[in-house]
């Protein structure tokens, strides 16, 4: 039949000629078993299947829907006999009927039109879709809107009477009572503070909640979507037990939008509903209605009455347009209501701010003013940073980078090429087909927010269905073979939604900016007075971006979510792919299944190994990254307050944390400004180091890598080299066959999980290193700069997270500064100690002695860097091979030039501290015996910790063994500085006493002599000999340790999360609470969501605890770092760390080493565990709470008694060599 050759035809027929009763029922969705998890079109026929390419306007089929009803109308109803059914529903269970199974007579059986009528109607349905064909300048420029925006209600329902009678009252007596005059009457009657109290417990239950609705209403706004908002807010507030979930801040937001459209009416809509929440409107409430009034042109008398209103609220005039956030625009309109009233009102300006001082006693020489000091410049022009700043821009417009992959290319045969053309044509259907698939799912979202629930319709509106389906097509090629798991997925794919979810539109005020703030960093500018950075960017007037609310963790997995499933049901392949002998038909290319991961059972999305295949065989050579994914081209925006610094349009925060969590950034909003400035200023100054591309050190790297790399440097080997499944004739033998006996399988079960999961490792260290070295690639003739940011306790971090200097020996050796400095008189010597360094051949020798080692092979230096891969290979015994050679290679160009102290050398040279937590332990409790262990004190030879404790458990162990302890018989011979380094090294950072065993066990087991049925007992017995070590060794570091882990207990116990404020300022709290849990039901699976970061959980006890003492000096050593990297800034070097290792050039190792020796001491010359004491005791020991009291009192006992110092003299640490070296 005709009526039949199109799918949406069929369609909107059977919708038409349901009965009555049962309307809708054709897309209803729920859940599924196997990989689909929602019901969909069962129809097997060629026509359901060009519907769901063909038809997605749902006006088309209200169109029919209504000829439908005409035609009915007219009396030919009766031509219409039952004939063919292509879905009906199954009345017992609300689903539909697959083809041909409907039950005959069936109350949900379509009939079929007689062909006269069928006829018409495919003649009408031609002339529609010819409509929809036309080009879109000749579309009509009306559109009927959905179906879902006509049910959307606008007059609130109040739960008062009182207000509901008045409003009745109002809306009968317009025109001749307007919508102002009662605005002004409401506000008289408007209570001035909250009506409703709610007990503590309940609300920090609730505010999860308020979260995810205040985001909704907000990402409302963000898409246009301000009625959708408005209906949702009206549907909350009819509801007596929601109610109690709106805050002041959700109505402002919904306000807000009406006053920009100018929308009296519904803004007085928002009122009443605020009033009947027995809530008082704030200036931002009044700033709208305002607003409103002036786009409006409203007259002086009611706005008048308005301000009246606002002053016997206790709000002033001036907070209008001082403390509301308003655009200019908004603000114009605003000014214009408020003179109509007042015409001589005029906004006084914001009052100068006072002089921001930083009063750490740690930065007065920073801050103050010399007109000498020389602050670094770049080597580069202002019309080459100019260009460089226009290519950054256009890179983060864009969102995305597009990097060709490192890997071997394939040699282009006729396979390859086919699967090319293949995934090409795959690709674009599967475009379509994904556009389809979001406009159904938008379409679902939306009648579900038009039913007055939260839906993630507006977050769907975030971004074009083109940008959404870019995303998810580099989700699916981004699929590792063996799957992933569809919470991190799902998280994945909703945080890069966000990521990319607004771009600052100040494109052009912020190039003008740019281009003049260039001028403090260009090589042939000017400025009037040296400052830094931060402090030039301020004076150029240049607005902060707006902070911008986080989004709920479970909004983003939902989201994620969602899109995920998008993918699994629209992307599909034929199967003709996988046999291709058989018969075609679609087959999903993503697979919904559950696997076992660390004893876990957990939903994966696999893709089919017909499509893994497939991309293996056509190879493609790209790879896409996020645009803040990759190294900027530019000198990043100087940070200038918590949420604005780094990339020029990507909102990034000062301190990164989970997604959804607040804590911290509400501790930073609320810190005075100047606080923060020692942060800022560092965070500034370490992603102002312009790098470049070791290009020498590539090549060779790329050689390996497309090879079959080279696990022993580093390397990652290729898949291909992964451990196979041992089966056939590589199985054991019987163990495969049905006789075999249990003990046989369960050791071949054993054997095939090991193998899986060393091929699983393999594959994400290659995928790991391809980023890496296809992003060095991209960059390689290119200079770039690494943003950085830092953690909650301070510590700093590039935000590239691929490409970096923080990853491993090869990811170091790949970079060097771009800006080059004479060697000078002694940077050679530097570069010889440095690569002795790097060897780890001459840890306990001089510095001299390290020198002339490098002299003694100098031979084998130039080898290694003439011939790296044919020579003798000398680089390749090194404990970091690939920063030795690349050592190698500069000091052979230094040795090879005219005259080595004017060479220009890029070589980044490190001064690593000597165990620097326990440096920092021992310098806290001046111990003098663990300073000496430290190299604290100068000593001609450099002290080695590990060294000393292994003697010491070497001692005790002897002791043992002679009174017959068997264990300690046994460990004879095997206690060496190796088995027992890891563990000192964590000690301080707050390894217990399991996980010390752990590491002792993993390093016995490396031994290939020691007796591996003593293991367990070895490990057991020796990491108490290491604690026992320490504690007499590092007697003072102990004690204080001690101290912080209790004073933590009882602060956990009091109901609190441990907060501290290091000594440049930085305030820290622990994102330590119990697990909250929330669970996302339905679709593929339900997920369950855990977080321990929720601040409306109480504190975990024994993670604050265990976490306050290491967390602490973390701190400690970061403010080390930044104190050192503003010295050096001040004067004039290149510096970068890597937490306590510090970079500069070999010409300015000395100035290094004095300026980080000079802000040790100063640091702890500092009363710091004092300043700790005295702040934790104005934190948490001022409270009432009559509960609490007991806990209270011996918090205050514990944190009175700070452990007493030792004698050491700081001073000293300012003569030793080996404090850093």
């Amino acid at each position: 039949m005709s009526a039949l050759r199109c799918g949406c035809r069929a369609a909107g027929l059977r919708r038409a000629l349901w009965p009555k009763g049962h309307p809708g029922l054709l897309v209803e969705e729920g859940a599924l078993g196997g990989v689909w998890g929602r019901k969909r079109s069962l129809s097997a026929n060629a026509c359901e299947q060009d519907r769901r390419k063909d038809c997605g306007h749902a006006e088309l089929l209200e169109v029919l829907e209504a000829r439908v009803r005409q035609l009915q109308a007219e009396g030919t109803a009766e031509e219409v006999t039952v004939k063919r059914v292509a879905m009906a529903q199954a009345p017992e269970t609300g689903g539909i009927w697959p083809p041909r199974q409907a039950p005959v007579g069936a109350e949900g059986a379509a009939p079929e039109l007689s062909s006269h009528w069928v006829q018409k109607l495919d003649k009408d349905q031609q002339l529609i879709e010819k409509h929809w064909q036309q080009p879109e300048g000749k579309q009509p420029k009306t559109v009927e809107k959905p179906t879902w925006e006509k049910r959307l209600r606008m007059e609130p329902r109040l739960l008062s009477r009182k207000l509901a009678g008045q409003l009745q009252q109002w809306e009968r007596k317009r025109p001749q009572s307007p919508w102002e005059e009662q605005l002004a009457r409401l506000l008289q009657e408007a209570p001035k503070r909250l009506s409703r109290e709610a007990d503590e417990g309940s609300e920090s239950r609730l505010e999860g909640q308020r979260q995810k609705f205040l985001a909704f209403l907000e990402c409302c706004m963000l898409t246009g979507h301000l009625t959708l908002a408005h209906h949702v807010l009206v549907a909350q507030h009819s509801r007596a037990p929601q109610q109690q979930l709106l805050t002041l801040p959700m109505y402002n937001t919904v306000m807000l939008g009406w006053a920009r459209q100018g929308s009296f009416k519904e803004l007085m809509y928002v009122f009443f509903m605020l009033k009947d929440a027995g809530l008082a409107p704030d200036l931002l409430s009044y700033a709208a209605a305002l607003q409103c009034m002036g786009r409006l042109d409203q007259d002086a008398s009611t706005i008048q009455r308005c301000l009246k209103q606002m002053e016997q609220d206790g709000l002033s005039l001036q907070g209008l347009f001082s403390a509301v956030p308003l655009s200019t625009e908004e603000r114009a309109e605003l000014l214009r209501a408020v003179r109509k009233a007042r015409p001589a009102f005029s906004p006084q300006p914001p009052p100068p701010p006072p002089p921001q001082v930083n009063t750490s006693p740690l930065l007065q020489e920073i801050y103050a003013k010399d007109p000498s000091v020389s602050y670094p410049r770049l080597h580069l022009s202002l019309k080459e940073l100019q260009g460089l700043f226009r290519q950054q821009l256009g890179v983060e417009m864009a969102t995305t980078v597009t990097v060709e992959s490192v890997e071997k290319a394939p040699l282009l045969t006729k396979e390859v090429l086919q699967a090319r053309k293949t995934l090409a044509a795959l690709r674009a259907e599967w475009e379509s087909v994904l556009s389809l698939e979001l406009q159904k799912t938008k379409e679902s979202e939306a009648r579900a927010a038009a039913e007055g629930r939260l839906s993630l319709f507006p977050y769907l509106c975030l971004l074009s269905e083109k940008d959404l389906v870019g995303l998810l097509l580099q989700t699916l090629q981004a699929l590792p073979p063996h799957g992933e798991s569809l919470l991190f997925l799902a998280h994945e794919l909703g945080l890069r939604v966000l990521k990319r979810k607004r771009l600052r539109n100040q494109v052009e005020e912020l190039e003008q900016r740019y281009s003049e703030y260039l001028h403090l960093l260009a090589s042939d500018t000017q400025v009037a007075e040296p400052c830094l950075p931060r402090q030039h960017w301020e004076a150029l007037g240049m607005p902060e971006a707006p902070l911008e609310q986080p989004w709920p963790v479970s909004v983003l997995v939902q989201l994620g979510k969602q899109l995920a499933e998008v993918l699994v049901r629209a992307v599909q392949m034929p199967s003709s792919l996988t046999a291709p002998r058989g018969p075609s038909t679609l087959i999903p290319v993503l697979y919904h299944v559950y696997a076992f991961r660390s004893f876990r059972q957990i939903g994966i999305l696999k893709p089919h190994p017909a499509f893994t295949q497939l991309q293996e065989t056509a190879a493609e050579r790209t790879l896409i990254f996020e645009s803040t994914e990759v190294p900027m081209l530019c000198p990043p925006l100087p940070w200038t307050s918590p949420h604005s610094g780094a990339f020029l349009l990507s909102p990034t925060k000062m301190m990164r944390s989970l997604e959804g969590t607040q804590q911290h950034q509400l501790l930073l909003e609320r810190c005075p400004p100047a606080e923060l400035h020692g942060a800022l200023d560092a965070l500034t100054q370490l992603g102002n180091c312009a790098w470049r591309v070791n290009g020498r050190v590539l090549d060779l790297v790329l050689d390996l890598f497309r090879d079959k790399g080279c696990p022993r440097l580093g390397v990652p080997a290729p898949p291909t080299e992964a451990p196979r499944s041992p089966e056939g004739r590589q199985a054991p033998k019987g163990r495969l066959l049905p006789e075999a006996s249990p003990a046989d399988k369960a050791e071949m079960r054993r054997e095939l999980a090991r193998r899986l999961k060393v091929a699983r490792e393999m594959q994400s260290l290659r995928a790991d290193a391809l980023y890496r070295l296809s992003l060095a690639q991209h960059l390689r003739n290119h200079i770039f700069w690494l943003p950085h940011n830092m953690d909650f306790r301070g510590r700093t971090y590039p935000c590239s997270p691929h490409f970096n200097h923080l990853g491993s020996d090869l990811a170091r050796a790949l970079l060097e500064f771009a800006q080059g400095r004479p060697l000078g008189p002694n940077g050679l010597d530097w570069l010889k100690i440095h690569l002795v360094n790097l060897t780890g051949f001459k840890k306990r020798e001089s510095l001299q002695a390290r020198r002339d080692y490098a002299d003694a092979v100098m031979e084998d230096i130039l080898d290694s860097a003439e011939r790296p891969m044919t020579g003798r290979k000398w680089w390749m015994e090194a404990d970091e091979p690939w920063q030795a050679l690349a050592c190698c290679m500069e000091i052979a160009q230094v040795v090879h030039s005219p005259d080595p102290t004017t060479y220009i050398s890029h070589f980044p040279v490190h001064q690593d501290g000597s165990c620097n937590g326990l440096q920092h332990y021992a310098a806290l409790g001046r111990d003098s015996t663990g300073a000496a262990s430290v190299n604290l004190s100068p000593s001609d030879l450099p002290q080695d910790v590990y060294s000393e404790v292994a003697a010491q458990v070497e001692v005790f162990r002897r002791q043992d063994a002679k009174q017959g302890v068997r264990v300690a018989q046994v460990l004879e011979g095997f206690i060496s500085r190796k088995v027992v380094k890891q563990t000192v090294m964590t000690v301080v950072y707050g390894v217990t006493r399991y996980g010390g065993r752990l590491q002792i066990e993993k390093r016995l087991r490396e031994l290939e002599d020691f007796p591996q049925e003593f293991v367990w007992e070895a490990s057991h017995y020796l990491v108490r000999q290491v604690f026992n070590s320490l504690q007499e060794m590092f007697s003072g570091t102990r004690s204080i340790q001690r101290w912080l882990t209790e004073s933590a207990r009882l602060i956990s116990l009091t109901g609190s999360a441990v907060e501290w404020i290091t000594p440049l300022g930085v305030p820290v709290i622990q994102p330590y609470h119990r697990d909250s849990k929330v669970m996302i039901k339905g679709g593929l699976q339900s997920l369950t969501l855990s977080s321990s970061v929720d601040t409306n959980q109480k504190p975990n006890t024994l993670k604050q605890k265990n976490g306050f003492p290491p967390n602490f000096i973390h701190s400690l050593d970061s403010t080390h770092m930044m104190l050192t990297a503003l010295h050096c800034y001040r004067k004039g070097l290149t510096f970068v760390s890597v937490h306590d290792c510090f970079w500069t050039h070999a010409a300015d190792v000395e100035v290094m080493n004095q300026v980080c020796r000079e802000q040790f001491v100063r640091l702890h010359s500092q009363p710091i565990l004092q300043d700790l004491s005295r702040f934790l005791i104005k934190r948490f020991c001022s409270s009432s709470r009559t509960s609490k009291s007991l806990w209270v009192s011996r918090l205050k006992d514990t944190l009175l008694s700070v452990p007493p110092t030792g004698t050491f003299d700081l001073e000293q640490v300012k003569r030793s060599t080996f404090f850093f070296s």
